[in-house]
C-alpha cells in the first residue's frame, strides 16, 4: 500500500509557487502540527477537565470554552515560531495580533483562524473543527504589518482549508489548485492522503438551516424551505435537513455528499451571522475549488472587500445546482 503523507504531499506541490521559496510550504507544515496538537487535546478533553466554560467572553458576546483558549494558544504559538507569518487575526481576538519577532517580521504571510469553530458542540461530543486562510502580505517585509495586510477580499487568497475533530481528524484544503482531503492517523502521528481532488456533486438532497429562526428569515429563504419538503420524485423531494450547529461538520458532509448551506440575514441580523474572514472566506474558497458556489445572495462571497477584522455576511454554499435553487427563490 503506497501512502502520500501531508508532508509529502506538499513538497511535491511547492513547485506550483516558485515565488514562495519553501515558506508556503512551511507555513501549512506549522498549521498540521498544531491542528495534531487540538485534535490530541479535544479527543482527550473529557478526561483532563478541559471542557466548558473558560468564564470569559470572546470579541462575538460567546462564552468562551476552556478548548477555545487552548486551541487559540495553540496556532498563536506554531506560527510565531514558524516565522512565515507576520500577522494573523484570531476570531477569539478583538485586533489583529502582531508576530513581531525576529524571523515573523519578515514573514510574507498573514493569517487568519477561527481556531475552534462549533465550540458550543464541544460539551456533547459532537464534531468540531478548525478555519484557515493565508493571504500574501501587502506591506514591506520587515516592517510591522498593519490593517491592509489582514483586510483582503477572497479573491487575493493564497490558500484556505479546515480541520474536521471527528470521529476521525481529517485536513482539508487548498492552494487554489484544487481540494484535497487527509486523514490523521494516530498510528504513526501524519496526515495520509485520502480524499484526493475532491470534487462536489452539482446536485444534493441536503439542506443545512438553523429552522428554529425562520420566522426571521426573508420570504425567498422561507419559499424555497417549502420547496424542499414537497413531494416530487423528478426533484427527488422532500430533501434531508441536516443541521449539527459546527460550520465545519455541516460543510464537510455536503463537500462530499452534495448539498447547500444556508445561512440567510434575519431581522436581528440583516448582515448575517457568520464571520466574513475567518468563516465565510474560507469555505467559499474550498466550495469553489471543489466546484461548487459560494454566494452572499446578492454577491461572489470571495469578492466582498472587507472593511473590519469582525465583518459579518449572509452565505449559500454548497453543490451549484442547489445555491442558483436557492438564488431562484431570493428573487
Amino acid at each position: 500500500m503506497t501512502i502520500t503523507t501531508l508532508g509529502q504531499f506538499i513538497i511535491e506541490k511547492q513547485q506550483d509557487f516558485p515565488f514562495a521559496k519553501g515558506e508556503l510550504s512551511r507555513l501549512l507544515r506549522d498549521i498540521g502540527i498544531a491542528s495534531k496538537i487540538i485534535s490530541r487535546e479535544v479527543n482527550k478533553a473529557g478526561l483532563t477537565q478541559i471542557l466548558g466554560e473558560y468564564g470569559s467572553v470572546n470579541v462575538q458576546g460567546e462564552d468562551v470554552k476552556k478548548l477555545d483558549i487552548i486551541g487559540n494558544e495553540t496556532f498563536i504559538w506554531a506560527l510565531s515560531k514558524g516565522g512565515e507569518v507576520c500577522a494573523m487575526a484570531s476570531e477569539e481576538n478583538d485586533d489583529i495580533i502582531l508576530l513581531d519577532g525576529e524571523y515573523s517580521k519578515h514573514g510574507k504571510y498573514v493569517i487568519c483562524i477561527d481556531p475552534l469553530d462549533g465550540s458550543s458542540n464541544i460539551d456533547v461530543n459532537v464534531s468540531i473543527g478548525t478555519i484557515f486562510s493565508i493571504y500574501r502580505r501587502v506591506t514591506e517585509p520587515g516592517t510591522l504589518a498593519t490593517h491592509e495586510d489582514v483586510l483582503q477580499a477572497g479573491n487575493k487568497l493564497v490558500a484556505a482549508g479546515y480541520i474536521v475533530y471527528g470521529t476521525s481528524t481529517m485536513l482539508v484544503y487548498s492552494t487554489g489548485k484544487g481540494v484535497n482531503g487527509f486523514t490523521l492517523d494516530p498510528s504513526i502521528g501524519e496526515f495520509c492522503l485520502s480524499h484526493p481532488d475532491i470534487q462536489t456533486p452539482k446536485d444534493g438532497k441536503v439542506y443545512s438551516i438553523n429552522e428554529g429562526n425562520a420566522a426571521e428569515f426573508p420570504t425567498g429563504i422561507n419559499n424555497y424551505l417549502n420547496w424542499v419538503k414537497e413531494t416530487d420524485k423528478a426533484t427527488s423531494r422532500p430533501y434531508s435537513a441536516r443541521y449539527i450547529g459546527s460550520m465545519v461538520a455541516d460543510f464537510h458532509r455536503n463537500l462530499l455528499k452534495g448539498g447547500v448551506f444556508i445561512y440567510p440575514p434575519t431581522t436581528k441580523s440583516p448582515n448575517g451571522k457568520l464571520r466574513l474572514m475567518f468563516e465565510c472566506i474560507p469555505m467559499s474558497f474550498i466550495a469553489e475549488q471543489a466546484g461548487g458556489i459560494s454566494t452572499t445572495g446578492t454577491h461572489r462571497v470571495l469578492d466582498v472587500e472587507p472593511t473590519e477584522v469582525h465583518q459579518r455576511v449572509p452565505v449559500i454554499m454548497g453543490s451549484a445546482n442547489m445555491v442558483n435553487k436557492v438564488l431562484e427563490f431570493m428573487k
